[in-house]
Formats: C-alpha cells, sequence, structure tokens
C-alpha cells in the first residue's frame, strides 16, 4: 500500500489542498528551520545521483551500484570456469580421438589383403614401406610401422628406424589384444595403437601399430582455445553490458537513493496524497476504506470518519459501493454519483503478492462526456458522409441510385427516407416543376409505414413542405407534423394514419443538380421524441447534395443510353428478308451498360444465293452504334455488287481506312478501329458455303448428326489495318446443317479466354435441338456463357436448304447464232412442265436477249441455267469479264434495245463475275 502511494506522490508537486498539518512538519527539516533548495537533501540527493549516473552504480553506494558489482562477478567466475572446463574437454575429446584413429588405422592396415603373406616374404620391408607411407598419408596418423613377434621394424615414416626395435608395449599384442598408450617414440611424445597381425588358424604372425604425437593432438587445442578465448570475451562483455542496463534502469527507478532516503521518502505520502486531482480510494481485503485523499472525499462526499469503516455503510449509491467491494477490476468504469459521472478505475493490490485489496481512482468525466457525446455524434455525421460518397452512385441506374440513398439514410439519420422525382427524370429527360412526382425509393425501419408507397404519382399541394421546399430550393423542417396544417392538407385522410403511426417531424429536402431540380426527399422521425434539429438539417442537406449529382449522372446517362439504344435499334435489322435456301433464327442480347457495335444482316443475292454476315465495332457509345450503321450501310452496298467475301471485306477494310483518316483530321478521338467482320455467300444449288472473315470469330458448324465443329476459316485482320489481303474457305454442307455466327461478347470477356468460351458453346450447341429457334434458345440460356457478358451479343443460326434437280434446268450453247431458237424451245418445255406457261413469252425473250449478247460479245464456252425458286431465275454464263451497260437507243440505231428490254421484263437484273467469266442474270415474279 505505501509503495502505491509512493508512486502517485512522486508524480506531483502541487501543494497539500486539506488543512492537516502533517505535510508541513515533514517538509521542515528536523531542527525545524526550512530546507535551503527545493525538495531538501534528499531531492538534492536525487539529482545528484542523476547527474552522477553509471560512476553512483560502480561506486557502490546505491542499491543499483551493489546489484552491478555483484552480478558483474558472479558473471566472471562464471565465464572462467565455463572457459577451464571447455579446454579441458577439449583436450580429452582430442586425445580420445587420437586414440580411436590410431586403432582404426592400425586394424584396417592389419587386416588388409596381403598383410599377412608379405610378412613371410623374403624382403618385407620393400612391400610394406610403400604401402605403410601411402595409408599414413591417406589417413593423415603421424606414422604406421610393421614389425615382427619380435618387435623388429619393416616400415618407418623415417626410413633408418626400419630394422630397429620398436618402442612401446607389445606384449599385449602378442596375446591377441590391441593395445593404446601414450608414449615418447623414435618421433617425439606420441599416442599410439598396437594391434596384432593374426594367419588363418590365429596365431600372431606380427603387429602393426599407428600412432598421432603429441604435438599434432595439441595443434586442435590449440587452434579451439583463441575461437574460445574469444567466445568467453564476447560472453564476459554482453553479460556485464546487460547487467549494466538492468542496473542502470534500477538507478533511474530507484533515483540513486539508498535505503535510508527511500524510507524517508515514503514518509511523505500524504502531503502527496492530499494535492492530487484524482480522488484515490484504498479498499482492504474485507472491504474496509482504508484510506481516501480529499479529492476522493469530495467527489463521493464522504463522512470525515470514513477510513475504518465498510465501504457499504458510507451511504455510497449500490452500484459504486458494490465495485469498491468486490475489489474486481475495472477500467474508465462511469457511474452516476448524484449529478457527477465518475470514471472509476480499480485495481488489486495482491496481483504482485502484495497485501489483498484494492487501490481505485475517481475522475469527474461529467464534462468530458458531454463533449464526448457531441464528438461522437460528429464522428458519425461524418463517417456518414463519407460513405455517401462511397455508396450512393455505383450504378447509373436513376432509381437505384435513390434507393442507396434510402437505404444509407435508414436507420443512421432518420427512421423513414422517402425519395420523389419529376418523371422526366426516370426517363432521362429535363425535369418539369408543373409535372407530377413520382416516388421512386423507400426505405425505413419497418415495411408498414402509412406513406405512399414506392410507384405512387403525387401531385403536391401549395401549401406542403415538399411543395416549398421545391419552390423555394432549400431544405424546409416540419418539427411538429401535428401542428402542420400545410402538410395535413396534402392527404388528410393519410396524414392522420401517419401521425397515428407516430411519425412526428419532417426534414423536406429538394433534389437540386446544379440549376435543376430534379425531385424531393424526405426524412421522417418517430422513434426519437425530439424533432429535427438545426445541425440535422444541414447534414440532410449535405447529403442530398451529395446523392442529386449521382441522380443527375444517372439520368444524363440514361438519356445518352436511350438515345444510344435508340440509335441502334434503328439500324439493326427489324425483319429478315424472304428467301428459301436458309432458315434462320437469330438473337441480339444489348450490353449490360452503354450500347455496342454488333451486327448482323441476312441478303439474298442472286441465283437464289443468301449472304450472311456478322459485325462488331469495338467500344460503347453513340460513336460505337453510328459506325456500325456506317458498316452495315456498306455491306449492303457492296453486296449488290455480287461480291465474293474476300473481295467485299477488302473493300470495307479501305472504306474504314478512309474514315479514320478523316476523323484524324478532324480531331476526333474515336477511330474505328478494332472492327471485324465476317462474310459468308451459301450457294442452295451447289450447297456450297464461301466464308471470308476479318479479325471474326470463326464460325460454328453443326451436322445433321448433331456433331459440332469450328471450320477452319482463315482469319483475317481486322478492318481498318490495310494492306493484307484476305482468304476464303470452301464448306461444302449438307443438307440441313446449321451454321452458327455470332460475336466475341458470346465467348470472350475480361476473365475468360476465348478457347474455353468456344468450348462452352461447342457444349451448348451439341445439346441444341434440330431447330435454329432451339438452338439460339438453349445457347442464350447457358449461363456461363451469358452471365458475365459486357459486350453485345449477336447470334444468328441458319439451317441450310438446297434446291432440288427438278427445280434447275441447264443447258450447254454452242456460239452459234442458230442455237438461240433452241434455248427458247428448250426453255418453253420446261417451263410447261413446271406449269409456268404464263411466263413462257418474256422467258423466251429475255433468254434470247441475252444469249446472242453471249454469242455475239461473249466467249465460249456459253451456259444457260433456269432456276424456279421464289421467282424464276434466268441465267446466262460465259466466259469474257466485260459487262453490258444499259443504255438508251438513238431512234437510228439497229441495235442496243437487248438489256433495255430485259431490264423492263424482269423483277431484278444484274451482273456477277466468276473465276471463269461472269453471269447475266434476271428474276421474274412467280405467277
Amino acid at each position: 500500500m505505501v509503495r502505491l502511494l509512493g508512486r502517485s506522490g512522486a508524480r506531483s508537486t502541487r501543494r497539500p489542498s486539506g488543512p492537516r498539518p502533517a505535510p508541513d512538519r515533514a517538509l521542515a527539516a528536523p531542527d525545524g528551520h526550512p530546507r535551503r533548495q527545493p525538495g531538501g537533501p534528499l531531492a538534492q540527493r536525487q539529482r545528484d545521483a542523476r547527474r552522477s549516473g553509471p560512476r553512483s552504480a560502480l561506486a557502490g553506494r546505491s542499491v543499483a551500484g551493489q546489484v552491478f558489482v555483484l552480478q558483474v562477478v558472479i558473471v566472471l567466475l562464471l565465464v572462467v570456469a565455463a572457459v577451464v572446463a571447455l579446454v579441458l574437454q577439449v583436450r580429452h575429446d582430442s586425445t580420445r580421438e587420437a586414440r580411436n584413429r590410431s586403432v582404426a588405422v592400425a586394424q584396417a592396415f592389419a587386416n588388409a589383403p596381403g598383410t599377412v603373406e608379405a610378412l613371410s616374404a623374403p624382403e618385407p620391408s620393400a612391400v610394406f614401406q610403400p604401402r605403410a607411407e601411402a595409408a599414413r598419408k591417406a589417413t593423415k596418423v603421424d606414422f604406421i610401422v610393421v614389425m615382427n613377434t619380435d618387435g623388429i621394424r619393416y616400415s618407418h615414416p623415417k626410413p633408418d628406424r626400419i630394422g630397429k626395435r620398436f618402442v612401446g608395449t607389445i606384449a599385449p599384442a602378442l596375446a591377441g589384444r590391441t593395445v593404446t598408450e601414450e608414449i615418447t617414440g623414435t618421433i617425439g611424445p606420441l599416442v599410439q595403437a598396437v594391434v596384432p597381425v593374426k594367419a588363418d588358424d590365429g596365431k600372431v604372425v606380427g603387429l602393426v601399430s599407428a600412432g598421432i604425437t603429441t604435438k599434432s593432438v595439441g595443434g586442435a587445442v590449440d587452434r579451439q582455445l583463441p575461437l574460445v578465448l574469444f567466445a568467453a570475451a564476447a560472453g564476459l562483455a554482453l553479460a556485464t553490458a546487460g547487467t549494466a542496463l538492468v542496473s542502470r534502469r534500477l538507478l533511474r527507478q530507484t533515483h540513486g537513493l539508498g535505503p535510508h532516503e527511500m524510507t524517508r521518502m515514503y514518509e511523505h505520502h500524504d502531503a502527496v496524497l492530499h494535492a492530487v486531482r484524482e480522488g484515490v480510494l484504498i479498499v482492504g481485503g474485507e472491504g474496509t476504506l482504508l484510506l481516501a485523499n480529499d479529492e476522493a472525499h469530495r467527489l463521493l462526499d464522504l463522512p470525515h470518519d470514513a477510513e475504518g469503516r465498510h465501504v457499504v455503510d458510507l451511504g455510497l449509491a449500490p452500484d459504486t459501493a458494490g465495485l469498491l467491494a468486490s475489489g474486481r477490476v475495472a477500467t474508465d468504469e462511469v457511474h452516476l454519483v448524484k449529478d457527477r459521472l465518475l470514471a472509476i478505475n480499480q485495481r488489486t493490490t495482491d496481483s504482485q503478492g502484495g497485501p489483498p485489496g484494492s487501490v481505485a481512482t475517481l475522475r469527474d468525466s461529467t464534462e468530458l462526456r458531454a463533449l464526448s457525446g457531441r464528438a461522437e455524434t460528429a464522428r458519425e455525421r461524418l463517417n456518414m458522409l463519407y460513405d455517401a460518397g462511397v455508396a450512393i452512385g455505383t450504378s447509373l441506374d436513376v432509381t437505384r441510385t435513390a434507393e442507396e440513398l434510402a437505404e444509407l439514410a435508414v436507420p443512421r439519420f432518420a427512421d423513414f427516407v422517402t425519395v420523389d422525382l419529376f418523371e422526366a427524370v426516370l426517363s432521362g429527360g429535363q425535369p418539369e416543376a408543373a409535372t407530377a412526382l413520382r416516388r421512386t425509393a423507400m426505405n425505413g425501419i419497418r415495411k408498414d409505414a402509412p406513406l405512399y408507397p414506392v410507384g405512387e404519382r403525387i401531385r403536391l399541394v401549395d401549401t406542403s413542405p415538399q411543395a416549398r421546399s421545391l419552390a423555394a430550393e432549400h431544405a424546409v423542417v416540419e418539427p411538429r407534423l401535428s401542428e402542420a396544417a400545410g402538410w395535413q392538407a396534402q392527404d388528410l385522410e393519410r396524414s392522420a394514419q401517419v401521425l397515428t403511426y407516430g411519425i412526428h417531424s419532417l426534414i423536406a429536402v429538394p433534389l437540386r443538380a446544379g440549376s435543376l431540380v430534379l425531385g424531393v426527399v424526405n426524412f421522417w422521425r418517430s422513434e426519437k421524441p425530439e424533432p429535427f434539429d438545426t445541425d440535422e438539417v444541414a447534414l440532410a442537406e449535405e447529403l442530398v447534395a451529395r446523392a442529386a449529382v449521382s441522380i443527375d449522372n444517372a439520368r444524363r446517362y440514361t438519356r445518352e443510353h436511350t438515345m444510344a439504344v435508340t440509335l441502334q435499334r434503328s439500324l439493326l435489322p427489324r425483319n429478315l428478308p424472304e428467301q428459301d435456301a436458309l432458315e434462320i433464327a437469330y438473337r441480339y442480347l444489348p450490353a449490360q451498360e452503354g450500347v455496342g457495335g454488333d451486327w448482323f444482316d441476312v441478303l439474298p443475292l442472286s441465283g437464289a444465293r443468301v449472304a450472311l454476315v456478322v459485325g462488331d465495332v469495338v467500344g460503347h457509345g453513340l460513336h460505337a452504334a453510328a459506325t456500325m450503321g456506317r458498316l452495315r450501310t456498306a455491306v449492303h452496298n457492296f453486296s449488290a455488287l455480287d461480291l465474293p467475301p474476300d473481295e467485299l471485306l477488302s473493300l470495307l477494310d479501305e472504306l474504314v481506312g478512309r474514315i479514320d483518316q478523316d476523323e484524324a483530321a478532324e480531331g476526333a478521338n474515336a477511330p474505328v478501329t478494332g472492327a471485324t467482320c465476317l462474310y459468308a455467300i451459301y450457294d442452295p444449288v451447289s450447297r456450297v458455303c464461301t466464308i471470308a472473315r476479318a479479325g471474326h470469330p470463326p464460325p460454328a458448324l453443326i451436322h445433321p448428326d448433331g456433331s459440332v465443329e469450328f471450320p477452319e476459316v482463315p482469319a483475317g485482320p481486322p478492318l481498318g489495318l490495310g494492306g493484307l489481303p484476305f482468304e476464303t474457305a470452301d464448306l461444302e454442307l449438307a443438307e440441313g446443317s446449321r451454321l452458327v455466327l455470332y460475336t466475341d461478347g458470346l465467348v470472350e470477356d475480361r476473365e475468360r479466354d476465348i478457347d474455353v468460351g468456344l468450348e462452352l458453346l461447342r457444349t451448348a450447341l451439341e445439346r441444341a435441338g434440330s431447330s435454329p429457334e432451339d438452338t439460339c434458345r438453349v445457347v442464350l440460356d447457358n449461363s456461363r456463357l451469358t452471365a458475365r457478358a459486357v459486350d453485345d451479343i449477336a447470334l444468328i443460326v441458319a439451317r441450310t436448304r438446297s434446291l432440288t434437280a427438278d427445280r434447275i434446268a441447264e443447258w450447254q450453247v454452242p456460239g452459234d447464232p442458230a442455237a438461240v431458237g433452241e434455248v427458247r424451245a428448250a426453255v418453253s418445255r420446261q417451263l410447261a412442265q413446271w406449269g409456268l406457261d404464263e411466263l413462257t413469252f418474256t422467258t423466251e425473250l429475255i433468254l434470247s436477249e441475252l444469249v446472242t449478247n453471249a454469242i455475239r460479245y461473249g466467249g465460249d464456252p456459253i451456259h444457260v441455267r433456269v432456276l424456279r425458286d421464289r421467282t424464276l431465275i434466268c441465267e446466262v454464263f460465259d466466259s469474257s469479264s466485260t459487262s453490258p451497260h444499259l443504255r438508251y437507243a438513238a431512234m437510228t440505231d439497229e441495235g442496243g434495245r437487248g438489256l433495255f428490254l430485259v431490264a423492263q421484263l424482269s423483277e431484278r437484273w444484274g451482273t456477277r463475275y466468276t473465276p471463269e467469266g461472269k453471269v447475266i442474270w434476271a428474276e421474274q415474279t412467280l405467277p
């Protein structure tokens, strides 16, 4: 107890506040005279100890110095003992190692093959000397000596010792045992081993000795000794430094005082405790109050005889008395004592072996609590504003943004929040004050509030707070709705229900973004009895201001998106043209955000052929949609020329390059780089599909048996790069095959490689039904393909049909004008078989003109083909690459009217070129 009070007193220099005279007597000198310096000789001694530092510790006068000297002596003795023991151990280990090595070498040499035979040789030394020297060097011993049973050496490191008697004990070895000893031999003091060499019958026929000199053994010890001494010195230095640090810390903690000065210091604790501004209570283990300073008396209003009484008998509140009597640990535990909020900290005194009991400190936190409450409220509001910047506006959807505002404000700010927007804002238009509002979002602590539901169309009366806030463009607060006649006039029945429900206060804040007022946000309170105050109105305005920016951004995006979608829809085909070559189904899925540049087309060509085209302009927005429209129009125009797929893509590539150059010259920042296209022409007569692609994913082909493959179609560069040719692939398709064309949004995204997407597409196509509609449905119902699509998806599935032989008529025509009559007769017979007698005259006239032109201006061979499809198609093939031109013949011209007649009699006519020449064709509508 005294030790704890001494620490508290050491932190305070204030004079006692109570009337007790004991502190003044304690601070006086024993002779009654005042001390010459503040604090007296004790304080002077403490200052001297701090100035002297380690010197005081080394002097041994203080407790720290005595501890330091004692610890250094103990460490020094331990280090010396450790070094001696280590040296002895190293020497012992070295000698043992020498004995073991000598025995092992001698035994190995004695038992080596040929040793017994060499002992009986005429010249044993000639055999053993080189072998012994080689073994000695290999095993790093000092000698290996081979001798006979009389001790005469046959080998020795010094050749002059050969033939002389061995120095050492050999009797045990002659008896069959191994001998080890330390002696002084011919090469000096050494450790040697002698082992017997035994014949097959066990008789000792010779001896082998190996040894290491004492000098070699001692050398290992000498080499290790410096390291041992260095380690001992380092350990001593570290131990001394650690002891010095501990002594220095002890010196600081005791201020260099000896036992007598420390006793005198603790005698002044009573004076110091009276100067502490925190209340201090010391309670014994049985709940008896042992000590209370003046501040504790004041804060708890204790009686003057409180010391010595049980804490429950001091008239304290039950919770406070219970805490002090329990002795449990408490940290900043707040208790109400009369009109004060006291923060109580309590710790036990017996945790470190002290006497049972507890020490409690009391701090008046009434004002601090009020400040903390206001600071906490401000912090929560700042956090809410920060969260508003993060959580509101996560999407570019007007309704979702309004919902995010309502979700954020409940219940952190209001119990119910409603967001009403002008109807034009929801569609991206400009708000008009005269129009009605639409309840866009609503959120609350409960779901049964009698407020207008979401989707309700609201017309405000002029006296309502919402109408007043919209007119004044600032927040309007109604602290008590029960007294707000203007608000009740909006809807008398519903207003009564709202009041009965318990909603009693309202803040109406206009949603204003710049000069536009988008709507109004209403904050309703029901749980908290206090009405909204001025600070809360300011917070509501700040919240709504941040949300208004996000809602206006969403409105602008909605407007731009609607315009882009409208443009895109207007550029895509609305109805597919009628044709019999392919059964077609298609799907188009726009991107989740933005408008892309994907498109597709089905284009009927001459000769009952059909062209399929799928394209993609990389990017989103109006620019991508407009570029898509330009490319689609260009494909329509180029397809009218009846060009092969590779030539059409070359023209399209050149067009994209010119568009890029024009936009670069005008400073545009969105060139058409990244456009791709696939163009395919299917001929139902030959069942051949000719395909070329420019940077586009390959088509998929479903065979009639249901198997799926991705045909090898040469991959050309994307449109706009220029300079590289395009290649075509001819696929012969069985009737009933399904050709699947698509854009990359179906098989590729940022997190999935195109190979994975193609494999997923293959799996989906294998499960698809036989019709194109089923195929489209199965592919787009596959969530693994479409769930994460961030780009447009265009999908077209075409099932092939063929033109049967009974609907085709062909003739080879010789290059003789007389053959024209034969062609006319053959055509007449064929039309009669088809039941098309009504077209006989016009068909004969058309073919007469076309065949005559081919004979006159074309080249052999000449071929005529008539197809009965949705129209009657007449085709004349020749090997010339020149094309006739339609013109008006003058009155004096003898010819030049043939093509004019063909154009007048047919529905359509034209020319297409083939690798062998050209085809002039004409179509007539069937009756």
